[in-house]
């Protein structure tokens, strides 16, 4: 029987017990994928589908209790503090969460993804050989931005990946990465990148029930030339035509790390009285995205929709209140994959998009020797939502 959304893998056996481990910046997200694991597998149950000879199959929680503590001088150590011997071992990891801090020398000091992958790799570290498999769940991939070289400087994210590789991690499961051709640097070892298509559309037209998805109507736009495949998949499953903006950059200088952008100049048909959809993977300082969004207001463009995987925020929420304040933008979507403030959660503008049921099939599926292709392509289900949605 062939993996699904909703259907028990009658025809096979647990690759090897479940475990989850979620690290200190994805409790949340872990508390949630693991409550999803243990109902989606009541449900298996419920049915009729009990696995022999697997005592462990029906957990009350498949998290995997286990501390990072760290030295008063600020160096760590990971500790797991019941057995994972013989299990199929998955590491959840958000590398992006800055509120997690440490004490060292008697100051609070935020982790920095550096902090994080390091922790992961400390786990892995102390799981010690025993595990028959571990699969690395890192949503927002580390050093993702550093995917390529150019001049004299450092190949971060391809070092990162071939670390994880010499530790023995089997798979590692990322989603919507910066580049994901970065997997030639570990050929060998399981790479899958995940797009949150199905997600985001389900969640668009849950929050705006009048939209008219059709080309007179509403158009995709992609904020820049790389984030274009991803763009083009949006408007081919929503039957709409696509727009770009090319950035241009002052390439004598470097401000915070990369050539700021003098301007965006836009290529594709008017947008005048059709409601706008920016796709992008993620929202940083948020002032490119703030930029288009004016420039397409200027365009005379009706109501405008900002989808992100990952919503980073590191400016805070102050210029997007002021672009929802002015008619600017009328929602930003953006998954629970990576840590959002308060400020972010509360704020009007503001959708959340919940990953963690997706997870949890994922993780069940790939625990029972399954093909996860079906999850990674939601081609049916997204039209099935859309012939739903326009009824």
């Amino acid at each position: 029987m062939s993996s699904s959304f909703n259907a028990a893998p009658e025809d096979k056996i647990p690759f090897a017990p479940l475990g989850l481990i979620s690290l200190t910046g994805s409790r949340e997200l872990g508390d949630l994928v693991d409550k999803n694991l243990v109902q989606q597998r009541r449900s298996y149950v419920e049915n009729g589908y009990v696995p022999l000879h697997f005592p462990a199959y029906m957990r009350d929680s498949y998290l995997i209790d286990h501390i990072t503590p760290r030295f008063a001088s600020g160096e760590g150590k990971a500790i797991i503090k019941e057995t994972v011997r013989a299990h199929d071992l998955f590491i959840l990891a958000d590398i992006s969460n800055y509120n997690c801090t440490y004490k060292m020398y008697s100051k609070d000091c935020p982790m920095s993804p550096d902090d994080h992958f390091q922790d992961i790799k400390r786990i892995i570290a102390a799981v010690s050989g025993k595990s028959r498999r571990i699969t690395v769940i890192m949503p927002l991939l580390y050093e993702s931005r550093q995917h390529k070289k150019s001049d004299r400087e450092s190949l971060d994210c391809a070092l990162a990946l071939q670390e994880l590789e010499h530790l023995g991690v089997t798979n590692i499961i990322t989603f919507d990465a910066h580049d994901p051709r970065v997997q030639n640097a570990i050929p060998l070892t399981g790479f899958e990148n995940i797009q949150p298509t199905y997600q985001v559309i389900k969640a668009l037209l849950k929050e705006v029930p009048d939209l008219e998805i059709n080309k007179d109507k509403m158009i995709v736009i992609s904020p820049d030339e790389g984030g274009m495949h991803r763009s083009l998949y949006y408007a081919s499953m929503l039957g709409l035509d696509v727009g770009m903006f090319y950035k241009r950059r002052d390439y004598t200088r470097i401000v915070n790390g990369r050539n700021p952008i003098v301007s965006h100049e836009f290529l594709g048909d008017s947008v005048e009285g059709k409601d706008v959809l920016i796709i992008d993977d993620m929202i940083s300082s948020g002032d490119s995205v703030i930029d288009i969004a004016y420039e397409l207001k200027n365009r005379k463009a009706n109501r405008i929709f900002i989808a992100t995987t990952f919503g980073l925020f590191t400016e805070g929420t102050a210029a997007f209140d002021k672009c929802f304040e002015e008619g600017v933008i009328s929602r930003v979507f953006t998954t629970n994959l990576n840590y959002r403030t308060p400020e972010v959660l509360n704020a009007p503008w503001y959708v959340n998009v919940d990953m963690s049921k997706f997870l949890s099939l994922v993780i069940d599926t790939l625990n029972h020797d399954l093909s996860i292709s079906p999850l990674l392509n939601p081609a049916d289900k997204i039209n099935a939502l859309l012939a739903e949605y326009r009824k």
